[in-house]
Protein backbone atom coordinates (compact mmCIF):
# COMPACT_ATOMS: atom_id res chain seq x y z
CA UNK A 1 0.00 0.00 0.00
CA UNK A 2 2.78 2.59 0.81
CA UNK A 3 4.43 1.83 -2.16
CA UNK A 4 2.01 2.16 -4.51
CA UNK A 5 0.78 5.87 -2.40
CA UNK A 6 4.55 6.72 -3.65
CA UNK A 7 4.10 5.81 -7.38
CA UNK A 8 0.92 7.31 -7.37
CA UNK A 9 2.57 10.94 -5.53
CA UNK A 10 5.30 9.94 -8.26
CA UNK A 11 3.09 9.88 -11.11
CA UNK A 12 1.44 13.07 -9.78
CA UNK A 13 5.12 14.75 -10.06
CA UNK A 14 5.36 13.74 -13.32
CA UNK A 15 2.33 14.18 -14.27
CA UNK A 16 2.63 18.29 -12.95
CA UNK A 17 6.09 18.36 -14.63
CA UNK A 18 4.59 17.38 -18.36
CA UNK A 19 2.35 20.18 -17.90
CA UNK A 20 4.86 22.65 -17.10
CA UNK A 21 7.07 21.52 -19.63
CA UNK A 22 4.03 21.63 -22.22
CA UNK A 23 3.05 24.69 -21.51
CA UNK A 24 6.80 26.05 -22.01
CA UNK A 25 7.37 24.25 -25.40
CA UNK A 26 4.09 25.31 -26.83
CA UNK A 27 3.25 24.55 -30.52
CA UNK A 28 6.12 22.39 -31.04
CA UNK A 29 5.26 20.16 -28.51
CA UNK A 30 1.64 19.51 -29.74
CA UNK A 31 3.25 18.64 -33.07
CA UNK A 32 5.22 16.19 -31.04
CA UNK A 33 2.14 14.63 -29.22
CA UNK A 34 0.25 14.29 -32.60
CA UNK A 35 2.98 12.18 -34.24
CA UNK A 36 3.33 10.22 -30.77
CA UNK A 37 -0.44 9.75 -31.42
CA UNK A 38 -0.54 8.68 -34.94
CA UNK A 39 2.67 6.17 -33.54
CA UNK A 40 0.50 4.81 -30.91
CA UNK A 41 -2.48 4.15 -32.96
CA UNK A 42 -0.13 2.91 -36.07
CA UNK A 43 1.35 -0.02 -33.63
CA UNK A 44 -1.87 -0.69 -32.09
CA UNK A 45 -3.39 -1.91 -35.17
CA UNK A 46 0.19 -3.85 -36.01
CA UNK A 47 -0.46 -5.13 -32.63
CA UNK A 48 -3.62 -5.80 -33.91
CA UNK A 49 -2.70 -7.29 -37.00
CA UNK A 50 0.08 -9.12 -35.46
CA UNK A 51 -2.24 -11.04 -32.66
CA UNK A 52 -4.63 -11.92 -35.72
CA UNK A 53 -1.84 -13.79 -38.04
CA UNK A 54 -0.98 -15.57 -34.72
CA UNK A 55 -4.44 -16.74 -34.43
CA UNK A 56 -4.50 -17.37 -38.23
CA UNK A 57 -0.85 -19.64 -37.59
CA UNK A 58 -2.08 -21.15 -35.04
CA UNK A 59 -5.03 -22.21 -36.39
CA UNK A 60 -2.72 -23.70 -39.53
CA UNK A 61 -0.31 -25.32 -37.52
CA UNK A 62 -3.46 -26.82 -35.73
CA UNK A 63 -4.90 -27.83 -39.47
CA UNK A 64 -1.04 -29.34 -40.26
CA UNK A 65 -0.99 -31.27 -37.41
CA UNK A 66 -4.40 -33.03 -38.18
CA UNK A 67 -3.37 -33.41 -41.95
CA UNK A 68 0.18 -35.31 -40.53
CA UNK A 69 -2.01 -37.43 -38.56
CA UNK A 70 -4.60 -38.20 -40.98
CA UNK A 71 -1.28 -38.63 -43.61
CA UNK A 72 0.46 -41.39 -41.09
CA UNK A 73 -2.91 -42.95 -40.78
CA UNK A 74 -3.58 -43.24 -44.20
CA UNK A 75 -0.06 -44.40 -45.04
CA UNK A 76 -0.35 -47.12 -42.14
CA UNK A 77 -3.45 -48.47 -44.09
CA UNK A 78 -1.58 -48.22 -47.38
CA UNK A 79 0.55 -50.35 -45.75
CA UNK A 80 -1.90 -52.86 -44.10
CA UNK A 81 -2.96 -52.95 -47.81
CA UNK A 82 0.52 -53.72 -49.35
CA UNK A 83 1.32 -56.31 -46.84
CA UNK A 84 -2.52 -57.82 -47.50
CA UNK A 85 -1.37 -57.70 -51.60
CA UNK A 86 2.03 -59.41 -50.98
CA UNK A 87 0.20 -62.60 -48.90
CA UNK A 88 -2.96 -62.55 -51.38
CA UNK A 89 -0.41 -62.66 -54.54
CA UNK A 90 1.32 -65.82 -52.53
CA UNK A 91 -2.37 -66.86 -51.99
CA UNK A 92 -2.68 -66.65 -55.97
CA UNK A 93 0.89 -68.22 -56.33
CA UNK A 94 -0.22 -71.33 -54.39
CA UNK A 95 -3.39 -71.39 -55.83
CA UNK A 96 -1.77 -71.59 -59.37
CA UNK A 97 0.45 -74.10 -58.12
CA UNK A 98 -2.34 -76.10 -56.85
CA UNK A 99 -4.34 -75.41 -60.19
CA UNK A 100 -1.64 -76.84 -62.09
CA UNK A 101 -1.15 -80.08 -59.81
CA UNK A 102 -4.74 -80.32 -60.24
CA UNK A 103 -4.57 -80.24 -64.59
CA UNK A 104 -1.33 -82.65 -64.49
CA UNK A 105 -3.23 -84.75 -62.44
CA UNK A 106 -5.95 -84.88 -64.53
CA UNK A 107 -4.06 -85.70 -67.81
CA UNK A 108 -2.37 -88.45 -65.91
CA UNK A 109 -5.74 -89.93 -65.05
CA UNK A 110 -7.27 -89.35 -68.78
CA UNK A 111 -4.16 -90.87 -69.80
CA UNK A 112 -4.92 -93.93 -67.27
CA UNK A 113 -8.55 -93.88 -68.30
CA UNK A 114 -7.60 -94.40 -72.13
CA UNK A 115 -4.97 -97.13 -71.21
CA UNK A 116 -7.57 -98.65 -69.61
CA UNK A 117 -9.70 -98.70 -72.31
CA UNK A 118 -6.92 -99.72 -74.66
CA UNK A 119 -6.69 -102.69 -72.85
CA UNK A 120 -10.51 -103.85 -72.33
CA UNK A 121 -10.00 -103.82 -76.35
CA UNK A 122 -7.03 -106.13 -76.62
CA UNK A 123 -8.62 -108.12 -74.09
CA UNK A 124 -11.74 -108.18 -76.18
CA UNK A 125 -9.45 -108.95 -79.50
CA UNK A 126 -7.94 -111.98 -77.26
CA UNK A 127 -10.99 -113.50 -76.25
CA UNK A 128 -12.82 -113.69 -79.64
CA UNK A 129 -9.61 -115.07 -81.03
CA UNK A 130 -9.36 -117.94 -78.23
CA UNK A 131 -13.34 -118.36 -78.80
CA UNK A 132 -12.20 -118.66 -82.65
CA UNK A 133 -9.49 -121.30 -81.53
CA UNK A 134 -11.52 -123.29 -79.66
CA UNK A 135 -14.48 -123.49 -81.88
CA UNK A 136 -12.17 -123.99 -84.83
CA UNK A 137 -11.04 -127.04 -83.06
CA UNK A 138 -14.32 -128.58 -82.14
CA UNK A 139 -15.02 -128.54 -86.12
CA UNK A 140 -11.72 -130.48 -86.38
CA UNK A 141 -12.32 -132.98 -83.63
CA UNK A 142 -16.22 -133.46 -85.10
CA UNK A 143 -14.90 -133.03 -88.31
CA UNK A 144 -12.45 -135.72 -87.56
CA UNK A 145 -12.83 -139.34 -89.67
CA UNK A 146 -14.04 -142.47 -87.68
CA UNK A 147 -12.36 -145.63 -87.30
CA UNK A 148 -13.74 -146.92 -90.44
CA UNK A 149 -12.30 -144.58 -92.43
CA UNK A 150 -9.16 -144.66 -91.15
CA UNK A 151 -7.46 -147.32 -93.48
CA UNK A 152 -9.02 -144.54 -96.17
CA UNK A 153 -7.44 -141.41 -95.28
CA UNK A 154 -4.21 -143.54 -94.01
CA UNK A 155 -1.98 -142.17 -96.74
CA UNK A 156 -3.39 -138.23 -95.94
CA UNK A 157 -2.37 -138.50 -92.06
CA UNK A 158 1.21 -137.07 -92.63
CA UNK A 159 -0.57 -133.82 -94.02
CA UNK A 160 -3.48 -134.28 -91.13
CA UNK A 161 -1.27 -134.34 -88.74
CA UNK A 162 1.20 -131.41 -89.99
CA UNK A 163 -1.83 -129.08 -91.05
CA UNK A 164 -3.17 -129.93 -87.02
CA UNK A 165 0.48 -129.35 -86.01
CA UNK A 166 0.48 -125.84 -87.80
CA UNK A 167 -2.99 -124.46 -86.73
CA UNK A 168 -1.84 -125.07 -82.92
CA UNK A 169 1.24 -123.14 -83.62
CA UNK A 170 -0.92 -120.52 -84.96
CA UNK A 171 -3.60 -120.13 -82.23
CA UNK A 172 -1.05 -120.40 -79.56
CA UNK A 173 1.49 -117.99 -81.06
CA UNK A 174 -1.35 -115.61 -81.64
CA UNK A 175 -2.51 -115.97 -78.11
CA UNK A 176 0.82 -115.53 -76.61
CA UNK A 177 1.09 -112.48 -78.22
CA UNK A 178 -2.04 -110.79 -77.54
CA UNK A 179 -1.06 -111.89 -73.59
CA UNK A 180 2.56 -110.42 -74.41
CA UNK A 181 1.44 -107.14 -75.78
CA UNK A 182 -1.50 -106.75 -72.42
CA UNK A 183 0.88 -107.52 -70.62
CA UNK A 184 3.75 -105.23 -71.48
CA UNK A 185 1.07 -102.20 -71.63
CA UNK A 186 -0.14 -102.96 -68.09
CA UNK A 187 2.88 -103.41 -66.25
CA UNK A 188 4.06 -99.64 -67.74
CA UNK A 189 0.80 -98.33 -66.37
CA UNK A 190 -0.65 -100.13 -63.59
CA UNK A 191 0.95 -100.67 -60.23
CA UNK A 192 1.01 -103.96 -59.50
CA UNK A 193 0.93 -105.37 -62.62
CA UNK A 194 3.85 -107.63 -62.01
CA UNK A 195 1.62 -109.53 -59.80
CA UNK A 196 -1.67 -110.14 -61.16
CA UNK A 197 -0.18 -111.12 -65.17
CA UNK A 198 2.29 -113.46 -63.57
CA UNK A 199 -0.70 -115.23 -62.31
CA UNK A 200 -2.30 -115.29 -64.98
CA UNK A 201 0.57 -116.05 -67.21
CA UNK A 202 0.31 -119.61 -68.55
CA UNK A 203 3.12 -122.26 -68.13
CA UNK A 204 5.09 -123.68 -71.09
CA UNK A 205 7.05 -126.43 -71.55
CA UNK A 206 8.19 -128.42 -74.63
CA UNK A 207 5.74 -130.78 -73.99
CA UNK A 208 2.86 -129.42 -73.26
CA UNK A 209 -0.47 -130.47 -74.65
CA UNK A 210 -2.18 -129.78 -78.13
CA UNK A 211 -4.57 -127.14 -78.67
CA UNK A 212 -7.24 -127.77 -76.41
CA UNK A 213 -4.39 -127.07 -73.18
CA UNK A 214 -3.98 -123.90 -74.81
CA UNK A 215 -7.57 -122.69 -75.21
CA UNK A 216 -8.09 -123.68 -71.29
CA UNK A 217 -4.95 -121.60 -71.24
CA UNK A 218 -6.41 -118.74 -73.20
CA UNK A 219 -9.75 -119.06 -71.23
CA UNK A 220 -8.02 -118.74 -67.63
CA UNK A 221 -5.85 -115.76 -68.66
CA UNK A 222 -8.88 -114.30 -70.01
CA UNK A 223 -11.06 -114.56 -66.60
CA UNK A 224 -8.24 -112.95 -65.18
CA UNK A 225 -8.20 -110.57 -67.34
CA UNK A 226 -11.68 -109.84 -67.80
CA UNK A 227 -11.34 -110.04 -63.71
CA UNK A 228 -8.87 -106.88 -63.63
CA UNK A 229 -11.31 -104.99 -66.42
CA UNK A 230 -13.86 -105.02 -64.08
CA UNK A 231 -11.24 -103.86 -61.69
CA UNK A 232 -10.60 -101.04 -64.26
CA UNK A 233 -13.80 -100.10 -64.57
CA UNK A 234 -14.30 -99.44 -61.37
CA UNK A 235 -11.08 -97.22 -60.76
CA UNK A 236 -12.61 -95.27 -64.18
CA UNK A 237 -15.35 -94.47 -62.49
CA UNK A 238 -13.37 -93.56 -59.43
CA UNK A 239 -11.15 -91.33 -61.25
CA UNK A 240 -13.99 -89.90 -63.30
CA UNK A 241 -15.51 -88.51 -60.07
CA UNK A 242 -11.67 -87.07 -58.80
CA UNK A 243 -11.41 -85.91 -61.94
CA UNK A 244 -14.95 -84.05 -61.85
CA UNK A 245 -14.29 -83.11 -58.05
CA UNK A 246 -10.54 -81.86 -58.95
CA UNK A 247 -11.79 -79.03 -61.82
CA UNK A 248 -15.06 -77.82 -59.67
CA UNK A 249 -12.18 -76.76 -57.04
CA UNK A 250 -10.14 -75.83 -59.67
CA UNK A 251 -12.62 -73.55 -60.93
CA UNK A 252 -13.50 -72.30 -57.54
CA UNK A 253 -10.25 -71.08 -57.10
CA UNK A 254 -10.12 -69.42 -60.36
CA UNK A 255 -13.41 -67.67 -59.54
CA UNK A 256 -11.72 -66.97 -55.79
CA UNK A 257 -8.15 -65.78 -57.05
CA UNK A 258 -10.00 -62.85 -59.89
CA UNK A 259 -12.64 -61.81 -57.01
CA UNK A 260 -9.66 -60.84 -54.99
CA UNK A 261 -7.51 -59.49 -57.30
CA UNK A 262 -10.29 -56.89 -58.31
CA UNK A 263 -11.31 -56.20 -54.81
CA UNK A 264 -7.23 -55.61 -53.89
CA UNK A 265 -6.92 -54.17 -56.86
CA UNK A 266 -9.80 -51.48 -56.61
CA UNK A 267 -8.52 -50.71 -52.75
CA UNK A 268 -5.33 -50.01 -53.62
CA UNK A 269 -6.10 -47.56 -56.53
CA UNK A 270 -8.86 -45.69 -53.78
CA UNK A 271 -5.91 -45.66 -51.53
CA UNK A 272 -3.12 -44.29 -53.89
CA UNK A 273 -5.83 -41.45 -54.72
CA UNK A 274 -6.27 -40.52 -50.99
CA UNK A 275 -2.62 -40.68 -50.46
CA UNK A 276 -2.00 -38.43 -53.50
CA UNK A 277 -4.82 -36.10 -52.39
CA UNK A 278 -3.21 -35.55 -48.48
CA UNK A 279 -0.46 -35.12 -50.07
CA UNK A 280 -1.25 -32.70 -52.30
CA UNK A 281 -3.04 -30.42 -49.81
CA UNK A 282 -0.12 -30.76 -47.30
CA UNK A 283 1.75 -29.25 -50.21
CA UNK A 284 -0.72 -26.28 -50.69
CA UNK A 285 -0.69 -25.90 -46.64
CA UNK A 286 2.87 -25.64 -46.10
CA UNK A 287 2.93 -22.88 -49.27
CA UNK A 288 0.17 -21.00 -47.14
CA UNK A 289 2.15 -21.59 -43.87
CA UNK A 290 5.35 -20.12 -45.20
CA UNK A 291 3.86 -17.06 -47.18
CA UNK A 292 2.12 -16.16 -43.73
CA UNK A 293 5.51 -16.82 -41.95
CA UNK A 294 6.83 -14.24 -44.32
CA UNK A 295 4.22 -11.56 -44.19
CA UNK A 296 4.62 -11.83 -39.89
CA UNK A 297 8.16 -11.73 -40.09
CA UNK A 298 7.45 -8.32 -42.21
CA UNK A 299 5.17 -7.27 -39.73
CA UNK A 300 7.42 -7.79 -36.95
CA UNK A 301 10.29 -6.06 -38.99
CA UNK A 302 7.82 -2.80 -39.07
CA UNK A 303 7.21 -3.21 -35.55
CA UNK A 304 10.52 -3.04 -34.80
CA UNK A 305 11.46 -0.04 -36.69
CA UNK A 306 8.66 1.96 -35.43
CA UNK A 307 9.87 0.79 -31.88
CA UNK A 308 13.05 2.50 -32.53
CA UNK A 309 11.47 5.15 -34.31
CA UNK A 310 9.45 5.84 -30.55
CA UNK A 311 12.18 5.65 -28.81
CA UNK A 312 13.78 8.29 -30.94
CA UNK A 313 10.74 10.94 -30.05
CA UNK A 314 10.67 9.81 -26.59
CA UNK A 315 14.18 11.08 -26.20
CA UNK A 316 13.34 14.42 -28.12
CA UNK A 317 10.43 15.11 -25.79
CA UNK A 318 12.91 14.12 -22.87
CA UNK A 319 15.15 16.29 -23.86
CA UNK A 320 12.71 19.35 -24.25
CA UNK A 321 10.89 19.00 -21.33
CA UNK A 322 14.80 19.14 -20.06
CA UNK A 323 15.17 22.66 -21.58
Amino acid sequence: MIRVRALERQNETLRAALGRATAATGPRTGLVQGELRGLRERLQRLGRDRDRLQAERDGLATDLAALRQRLEDETQKREDAEKSLVLFRKDVDHATLSRLELERKVELLMDEIGFLKKLHEEVLVARRDAHAAAQELRDLEVSAPSPAGLAEVEVCKPELTAALREIRTQYESIAVKNLQEAEEWYKSKVPGADRDFGAAEPSQSPDSPGPRNAANRNHEALRLAKQEMNESRRQIQSLTCEVDGLKGVNEALTRQMREMEDEFGEEIGNYQDVVGRLEQEIQQMKEEMARHLREYQDLLNVKMALDIEIATYRKLLEGEESR
